[in-house]
């Protein structure tokens, strides 16, 4: 039987995309809040806190090669990535509430190391975590069809997790601090830890590894470096997802930052309270930015089950990308023109940069996985897991570079830490560009990237035919 090929029932995609839940329970926290928490609750200045997210992720930078290789090598009777996703569910809680924890140090250099070490521990642990679930998904079949469609309802449950992290924790921090700002968000963050932990055990349980490396296949550390680095689709892909992921980043930090200190307080107010909400000035920001989020959620989440596969059938993958991203650049640069009072415009900004931008969510990971494919096709080696971990760490890279940047231009413009209404007008002007034409320029930038992605509808065609003849082959 070609199992390769085999039809994924609905119970196995639907387990699969739990993992990528509790991973994002972490993820999204990481992407909106982490820079927001060191300088509003652990008080670090800008530049400080986005040194801290710029030196974590080079400090990790030799774990996602080790566990890539680890896990290629790795050989039990549940397979070779998926034991991994069990193993590392109870570290990726510990170290996630570590991370946002603060042991109540009153030196903001040993806070700064606090913050360093334990931002080092939850990046380690989300690179042993996340390697082997990313090159699970590129095992569990090498149907293109499934594949998709796997990798979409993957998204619908990230989407979820999104919409939990980004329209609940404000309101769960409120609710759980009582005023106590370190216990609310302590508590908040060990509701979502132990939610992943519940989440991981599922995707292990529910999955099943179909792919293999060619049996004659040699072990060769040499080998899989230079046939994966090498790889022209491999570099693009690390080229795109790292401009992805400091862009996401930036807008997903500064965007926090733009809503408490751009916006005007009673226009967000009296637009919460028109469209049907009980708001006040004193709770507009942290109800206001939560609707915003939970809304694009919404919408991204429509827009990757009704568009993403749709398009990507009919335009290919690549022009997929190429399109929405075009129009998310667009839509994120306009984010710099609303005045503080137009509250319903940002908001609309916001919902169509999501739908712009959603069909491109499940199919990058699609991606990586046809580039696996892509390697093997080329040099008859096959090293998921080495493949997947260099995306990984482009994507933890990409992560502590928009926090960096957004921190650094904060400090620039003259940001003060947790004090809204000191902040000077400078300060007002770099939040906007963070949002708006910074991270405009890296979209663009990576839209760029994409032309040169060489695996085309016509190439992965033959691709999957000529591997599967080679697999039959072996197998008869």
């Amino acid at each position: 039987m070609d199992t390769a090929h085999e039809r994924i029932s609905c119970r196995e995609k639907i387990g699969y995309s739990l993992g990528d839940l509790g991973g994002n329970m972490a993820f999204q926290m990481m992407m909106i809040y982490q820079l927001k928490f060191y300088t509003d609750v652990f008080g670090l200045e800008g530049a400080l806190a986005g040194t801290v997210l710029f030196l974590a992720p080079l400090l990790t930078a030799f774990v996602d090669p080790l566990v890539g290789i680890i896990t290629d090598r790795t050989r039990t009777r549940w397979g070779m990535y998926r034991p991994w996703v069990l193993w590392t569910a109870l570290p990726f809680c510990l170290f996630y509430v570590l991370a946002f924890y603060n042991p109540g140090i009153e030196s903001k250099a040993l806070v700064a190391l606090y913050a360093t070490i334990s931002y080092v521990l939850l990046l380690s642990v989300y690179s042993f975590n996340n390697t082997p679930y990313s090159s699970l998904g590129g095992v569990i079949t090498g149907d293109t069809k499934e594949r998709t469609s796997i990798t979409s309802i993957r998204f619908v449950a990230s989407t979820v997790a999104q919409f939990i992290v980004q329209g609940l924790t404000l309101p769960l921090v409120d609710h759980f601090g009582q005023g106590n700002a370190q216990r609310g968000w302590t508590m908040t963050v060990v509701l979502f830890g132990l939610v992943a932990v519940a989440c991981f055990v599922v995707t292990f349980l529910s999955t099943r590894e179909r792919i293999s490396p060619p049996p004659q296949q040699q072990s060769d550390i040499r080998e899989d470096v230079a046939t994966t680095f090498g790889n022209k689709a491999w570099r693009t892909m690390f080229t795109l997802t790292l401009l992805l992921f400091i862009t996401l980043a930036m807008f997903g930090s500064s965007v926090n930052y733009y809503f408490q200190n751009y916006l005007d307080t009673a226009s967000l107010s009296a637009f919460l309270n028109d469209v049907g909400f009980h708001a006040t000035t004193a709770n507009a920001y942290s109800f206001g930015f939560s609707l915003f989020n939970t809304l694009n959620a919404v919408v991204q989440l429509l827009g990757v089950l009704l568009l993403s596969g749709y398009l990507s059938e009919r335009l290919g993958k690549k022009t997929t990308y190429l399109v929405c991203l075009s129009l998310t650049t667009v839509l994120t640069a306009l984010h710099f023109v609303p005045s503080p009072h137009d509250v319903a415009t940002i908001y609309a900004l916001g919902m169509l940069k999501s739908l712009a931008y959603a069909p491109t969510v499940p199919l990058m990971w699609v991606m990586v996985a046809d580039v696996a494919d892509y390697v093997e096709y080329q040099s008859r080696r096959r090293a998921t897991g080495f493949c997947f971990s260099g995306i990984v760490f482009a994507l933890k890279m990409g992560l502590g570079l928009g926090g960096a940047l957004t921190g650094m231009l904060l400090s620039a413009f003259g940001y003060i830490p947790g004090d809204v209404a000191a902040q000077p007008a400078s300060a007002v002007v770099g939040i906007r560009l963070a949002v708006s034409l910074v991270p405009a320029l890296l979209f663009g930038l990576a839209t760029l990237t994409i032309a040169f992605y060489p695996i085309t509808t016509t190439v992965n065609k033959q691709m999957q035919h000529d591997l599967d003849e080679r697999r039959n082959a072996i197998a008869d």
